[in-house]
């Protein structure tokens, strides 16, 4: 135990966490099991690691475990739990759970055997916990932590503090929050870094950022998908081909026949690998008002820009790379449909989007649908792009 207590000593004094994200103050401590969900590189670890310096500094009430140690092969997590829990340990993180084999069970084992240990873990995005999780699906409450967003992507590189909007106040009242904005910084000037290198904290690290993504990306089809979904290696390649066709071809509709003859796999099982990659975070699936899986998605699309200019750079054209950030920051906490033939996108069911890569904007009737262009200021319904980024 005394080894797990000074792994955590150093990690916590050796903490670089130059942004505190919003999820710390919207997660509520108070419940007894939390799970904290994240496409792989976003920094789950850091969170936990800022929440245990945060709250507890050395305090050894609080620590700190993660299931890549080999200790875990030979022990299960409730045990070494009730181990803590006798030395006094109230608080127990627990990174990458899903490496423990049994990390479900040994999870609720946990919750009945010691009701004054509150267990916090973080897992992959693709971990569906209250859906295909019986054991824990009343008792765990569940978050997901994102990559930056724009807003806290120039909130660093600034060192302002820009608040969050909700969707209301940016179509209600953009040209006041415009100016307001203006006044302090031109966010165009951050804009483009943060579309091909802004959304994962890589950019952080003394690295290339690129190399860093495209090893990620590998971590989270060979790890994520295979280890969580149980799935043989030798599938692995025909996942990874599927992704580079899907990024290839840009955000259209997907051709299952076409894809299942170039992966040699059959139609149902593109579907599946399809819903993996949405899963894990690799790529957006956004479906017609009505329709939802295992049907097929009208657009299929990168999950944000980075991966566009990482894994295809010759489709990085402005008009793709400009919808895949609009739908990406909706995502968190909004509902984004396929649109109808003049607009591209339906939000929470009665907002029409048009995404504009220049300022060809359209004629049209008052309210009809909102033009997102590229630009510092709108006016009525024509909004510019770089405000969705401080939508969190």
């Amino acid at each position: 135990m005394e080894q797990f207590f000074r792994t955590h000593d150093y990690l916590v004094e050796h903490l670089n966490a130059s942004v505190r994200r919003d999820l710390m103050d919207e997660i509520d401590w108070s419940q007894r099991m939390i799970g904290i969900k994240g496409t792989r590189g976003v920094g789950k670890t850091t969170f936990l690691l800022q929440y245990a310096k945060e709250k507890f500094g050395r305090n050894r009430s609080c620590l700190y475990i993660n299931m890549n140690n080999f200790y875990f092969q030979g022990q299960g997590i409730a045990e070494f739990a009730g181990e803590f829990h006798k030395i006094g340990g109230k608080v127990l993180l627990i990174d990458q759970v899903f490496k423990h084999p049994e990390w479900s069970s040994e999870l609720r084992k946990c919750y009945d055997l010691y009701p004054n240990l509150k267990i916090v873990f973080t897992g992959s995005s693709v971990m569906r916990l209250k859906e295909e999780n019986s054991e824990l699906g009343g008792i765990v409450s569940s978050y997901n932590l994102r990559g930056f967003s724009f807003r806290e992507f120039m909130n660093l590189k600034t060192g302002l503090t820009i608040p969050k909007f909700s969707l209301d106040d940016i179509i209600g009242h953009h040209e006041r929050i415009e100016g307001e904005i203006l006044s302090l910084v031109n966010p165009r000037d951050y804009f483009q870094d943060y579309l091909h290198h802004g959304f994962y904290p890589f950019f952080l690290e003394n690295r290339n950022y690129s190399e860093n993504l495209l090893k990620t990306m590998n971590m989270m089809m060979e790890v994520d998908i295979l280890l969580i979904k149980q799935m043989e290696l030798k599938y692995l390649t025909k996942i990874k081909k599927l992704f580079y066709l899907i990024a290839a071809g840009g955000i259209c509709a997907p051709n299952v026949s076409q894809l299942a003859l170039q992966t040699d796999t059959s139609r149902a099982t593109v579907m599946n690998y399809i819903k993996y990659l949405a899963d894990s975070r690799l790529i957006n699936m956004v479906y017609s008002k009505g329709d939802s899986f295992p049907k097929k998605p009208a657009l299929v699309m990168m999950h944000n820009p980075n991966l566009i200019y990482t894994i295809y750079p010759p489709r990085s054209d402005r008009q793709e790379v400009f919808e895949t950030f609009f739908v990406n920051t909706l995502w968190k906490d909004h509902v984004v449909h396929n649109g109808g033939k003049r607009y591209r996108f339906l939000v929470d069911g009665h907002l029409n989007f048009r995404i504009c890569a220049g300022r060809n904007v359209q004629n049209r009737n008052a309210g009809e649908f909102y033009d997102v262009v590229d630009s510092d200021t709108g006016h009525g319904s024509t909004i510019p792009l770089w405000l969705f980024g401080l939508l969190y």
